[in-house]
């Protein structure tokens, strides 16, 4: 949309774009597609050649006759396209944590609350609208669906999907594990805190498999929902 405003001033604009589905609906001037982790649109860091072969591509859009135009980089930073949080991206999502995740929520509370109170208050946990000593249940009906059972939850609010549910849960239980390690362990920067979280938390893990089953299905509005659960 911003790319739009500016041509109409009178400047080309080229974008890279992480999300195809994204730039297909709002369709900027011109965009490249590249299929790399959030956070990292020109690739690995501390590749430079890589990176300026990226900056290539998106130049080179100022090339085509005829806007607007999505182009797809031909190559992989680190692999296969993954779905999981960037700096995790090499977690084995098949890792077998020996907690329920019900019980892990529960054995991080004290350290959630301590990081509120120290904090006055703020936090980033209730968008689900679920408060969290209510969220055993939650824990359950997520544990259930991630393993692709026909589950429901009672408490969800209403007026809402189960998809839109699904990711602010998703956020919900991110935020309350960072803040609880936060607290537990002050020291541990994003990067340590991401890779715990999705290598050694029964919640990273169940978050991990929601995405995978969404990312399955043949509904793209479903397939479409996996983005952002498990980043």
């Amino acid at each position: 949309m911003l790319a739009r405003a500016i041509e109409e001033a009178g400047l080309p604009t080229s974008a890279i774009v992480l999300i195809k589905e994204q730039a297909e609906r709002v369709k900027p001037p011109r965009a490249l597609f590249v299929p790399f982790p959030f956070g990292f649109a020109l690739g690995k860091p501390g590749d430079s050649e890589f990176q300026h072969r990226v900056l290539a591509a998106a130049l080179d859009l100022f090339k085509s006759e005829s806007a607007p135009v999505l182009a797809a980089f031909p190559e992989d930073a680190d692999g296969p396209v993954r779905l999981i949080q960037a700096s995790a991206a090499r977690v084995d999502v098949s890792t077998h944590i020996d907690i329920e995740p019900a019980d892990e929520v529960t054995a991080l509370r004290g350290y959630y609350e301590r990081w509120v109170e120290d904090h006055d208050g703020r936090t980033g946990v209730g968008i689900s609208g679920v408060p969290h000593r209510q969220w055993r249940g939650l824990m359950k009906y997520l544990y259930a669906f991630a393993h692709g059972e026909e589950t429901t939850y009672a408490e969800m609010p209403e007026g809402i999907t189960e998809l839109r549910f699904l990711k602010l849960v998703a956020d919900d239980l991110k935020s309350f594990y960072m803040e609880a390690r936060m607290c537990q362990r002050p020291e541990q920067q994003d990067n340590d805190l991401q890779s715990w979280f999705w290598a050694e938390t029964a919640a990273g893990t169940m978050l991990a498999k929601i995405a995978a089953r969404l990312d399955a299905s043949d509904d793209q509005t479903t397939k479409r929902a996996a983005f952002g659960i498990a980043r």
